[in-house]
C-alpha cells in the first residue's frame, strides 16, 4: 500500500490542474474534428477550383497529422482520468511501477504522470 503523500489542499490543487488540462484537450479535439483542414471543407464549394495533386496530398497529410494529434490527445485524456482516480484513492504521486514518490517537479510539469523518471525511461527503452 502506498503511503498518503499529499494533504487535501495539495490534492485539490492537482485535481484542478488535471480538470483544466482535460477541458483544454477536449476543446482541442473538438476543434480538430470540426476543422479537418481540407480546401473542400473550408469553402464548401470547389467547383471553381482546380485541385492539383500536390494540394490533395497536402490535404491528406493534414488530415493524417490531425488524426495523429487527436489520437495522442485521447491517450493523454485517458492518463488524466487515471490520475484523477489515483487522487480519489489517494495513490496519486506514487510511481505505479516502483511505488516510490514521483518528484514534485515532474508532477508540476506533467500532473498526469504515473511513473517516476527512472521507471519511465525503462518503459521507453523496452519499446
Amino acid at each position: 500500500m502506498v503511503e498518503k503523500r499529499f494533504d487535501k489542499r495539495k490534492l485539490e490543487h492537482y485535481k484542478k490542474m488535471l480538470f483544466k488540462l482535460k477541458e483544454e484537450l477536449v476543446h482541442d479535439i473538438n476543434n480538430m474534428s470540426k476543422n479537418p483542414g481540407s480546401q473542400e471543407s473550408e469553402s464548401g464549394d470547389v467547383s471553381g477550383h482546380v485541385l492539383h495533386m500536390a494540394d490533395v496530398a497536402t490535404d491528406m497529410y493534414d488530415r493524417e497529422f490531425n488524426l495523429g494529434l487527436a489520437s495522442n490527445e485521447r491517450e493523454v485524456l485517458l492518463k488524466i482520468d487515471q490520475a484523477l482516480k489515483r487522487i480519489e484513492d489517494q495513490s496519486f504521486g506514487a510511481c505505479i511501477e516502483c511505488e516510490k514518490p514521483i518528484p514534485l517537479m515532474r508532477l508540476n510539469a506533467i500532473p498526469y504522470a504515473d511513473t517516476c523518471l527512472k521507471c519511465q525511461e525503462k518503459i521507453e527503452t523496452k519499446r
